[in-house]
């Protein structure tokens, strides 16, 4: 598990795109990961940790039953 702020992890991903050197598949994952994580601080801005992806995920899609909460 990771240290790494969501911050960070923005930063990260920005910097990975900037280079020349990211092929196309990858830089494809990175922008829609970027667009998941932005989405997620907009939504989330008191909270700094680095979500996972399945929280990203839930985040954009509450819906989906992988994202469903039971409570006894």
């Amino acid at each position: 598990m990771s240290n790494r702020t969501l911050q960070q992890h923005i930063d990260d991903d920005t910097n990975e795109l900037d280079n020349s050197n990211t092929n196309s598949q990858r830089r494809r994952h990175l922008e829609d990961e970027l667009s998941l994580l932005k989405k997620y601080q907009k939504n989330h801005p008191e909270d700094s940790h680095d979500p996972s992806s399945l929280e990203l995920f839930c985040g954009s899609n509450p819906e989906a039953v992988e994202c469903r909460i039971y409570e006894n």
